[in-house]
């Protein structure tokens, strides 16, 4: 894909392919993540969920961008139709337990953190006045002056939003209240309308640089996206909140760190320039 970085070694790439070779990383270098269990059985998500309680996560062991995956999952009715989703895309299966906070992919080499991006749904702020449908076409004005395309998406008023607004009893035609946000979708990927604001690395405290490194130097990386969830966010100390690291990226897709809603763009060129990459890392096999 266009915009995703090449700098890791063949071996690395494959080490970093699945959720489950994430998971297992984590757990050996002690690194906070969420209780889980990988299947081909739908049951032994039933019994997962019987075992820690809903909400849940339901993902495809392998895939990228959200694709497939499904959250927050509350009853066993929203289990089973989350589980045969997710199998479109991959047989074996991950399911999580949900943590809601706030969801950020970092960038980072062993030079240290080099971006930090916080992730939303898309989603309108209400004024009062018009309704959601004016506000998404508000919004998709926004996007194309700023340039944001076609990196980022236009919120999409199609059945998809339609039924998302359904389960919270509003639809197009709605009047949200004065700051009222409305999410129009549950991912927080590109492809559906969401969008990214940069977090200055200067704000981000000291352990938590640390744990991050810690989670580049477990998987022998010269650079990865790494995708966590804060309880209270990534400016707060990792130790006095709760988290979860999901999983790891060893393309990460950088072009989006170019484009950003909220805040200035990270000028990651210097950073890149500085890793050095191996001449036989057999860039195009996977």
């Amino acid at each position: 894909m266009d915009g995703c970085s090449n700098y890791n070694s063949l071996e690395v790439r494959r080490g970093c392919r699945s959720k489950k070779q994430a998971r297992d990383k984590f757990a050996a270098g002690n690194i906070p993540h969420a209780q889980g269990a990988i299947f081909f059985n739908p049951f032994t998500a039933v019994k997962f969920a019987k075992k820690h309680g809903f909400p849940l996560v339901i993902k495809p062991n392998v895939s990228g961008f959200s694709r497939g995956s499904h959250f927050p999952i509350r009853n066993y009715k929203e289990l089973w139709r989350a589980i045969f989703l997710a199998k479109l895309w991959w047989p074996t299966t991950v399911v999580e337990q949900y943590l809601q906070g706030k969801n950020y992919r970092v960038v980072i080499t062993k030079a240290g953190v080099i971006s930090v991006l916080q992730r939303y749904p898309a989603f309108v702020t209400g004024d009062g006045v018009n309704t959601i449908s004016s506000l998404i076409e508000t919004e998709n004005a926004v996007r194309e002056k700023m340039g944001l395309y076609p990196c980022n998406n236009p919120i999409s008023q199609g059945q998809q939003t339609i039924s998302y607004l359904a389960k919270q009893g509003l639809s197009l035609t709605s009047v949200p209240d004065n700051e009222q946000q409305v999410e129009l979708f549950y991912r927080i990927s590109l492809a559906p309308g969401g969008v990214v604001e940069t977090i200055r690395r200067d704000l981000i405290p000291s352990y938590n640089h640390e744990l991050f490194a810690n989670v580049l130097n477990l998987f022998d990386a010269e650079i990865l996206g790494i995708d966590v969830i804060m309880e209270q966010g990534i400016e707060h100390d990792a130790r006095e909140q709760k988290l979860i690291f999901l999983e790891v990226n060893s393309r990460p897709y950088l072009k989006m760190h170019n484009y950003p809603r909220y805040g200035e763009a990270d000028d990651l060129s210097e950073h890149l320039g500085l890793i050095s990459v191996a001449t036989n890392q057999q860039a195009d096999i996977f």
